[in-house]
């Protein structure tokens, strides 16, 4: 049986749906790897350049949302490597005068953990993925991956002033 094509237009809007319905995911996961909210969103749209000239080959429309945030993961990283160690002067003066909110919010405590932490708390407990899918997305082992999440929460605990409970 020979497969139903569907249309240009139709291709636009199934894939506008599919990145308006997990947008939020993918700004959550660049920004889990980049400094700031503007180098986020360039990964973001890069991402969806990217997805969009690959659209055409995503078989299982339910791995949508997971395709979407692994494209976003690797601009994100790619974009990272190539910023390399470049400081702006500009940002000296407000690095060394930054605020830090006495109470922060979870999210603001997960922004400025580091980078390696961020990222594994973001996809686990933001994007839930499992242990395994983050291990293989970052290339490191599974161990590597639970002791980052274990140093996190411990960090996470300590901005946030809440003491373990027994």
């Amino acid at each position: 049986m020979k497969e139903q094509q569907i249309t240009a237009p139709e291709r636009r809007l199934a894939f506008a749906a599919l990145v308006t319905e997990h947008s939020r995911a993918m700004y959550r996961a660049a920004r889990s790897l980049l400094p700031s909210d503007a180098d986020a969103e360039d990964a973001v749209g890069e991402a969806v350049l990217l997805a969009w000239q690959a659209f055409p080959r995503l078989r299982d429309q339910n791995a949508a949302r997971a395709w979407l945030v692994k494209i976003t993961v690797n601009c994100a990283r790619a974009q990272h490597r190539r910023a390399g160690r470049v400081t702006c002067l500009e940002d000296l003066e407000e690095v060394a005068g930054e605020y830090h909110d006495p109470a922060p919010t979870l999210w603001d405590a997960v922004c400025r953990l580091p980078e390696e932490q961020r990222s594994v708390v973001t996809l686990f407990y933001y994007e839930d993925w499992t242990v395994a899918q983050i291990a293989r997305q970052l290339h490191v082992p599974q161990g590597t991956v639970k002791s980052r999440l274990s140093r996190a929460r411990e960090k996470l605990r300590t901005m946030l002033g809440e003491e373990e409970s027994p």
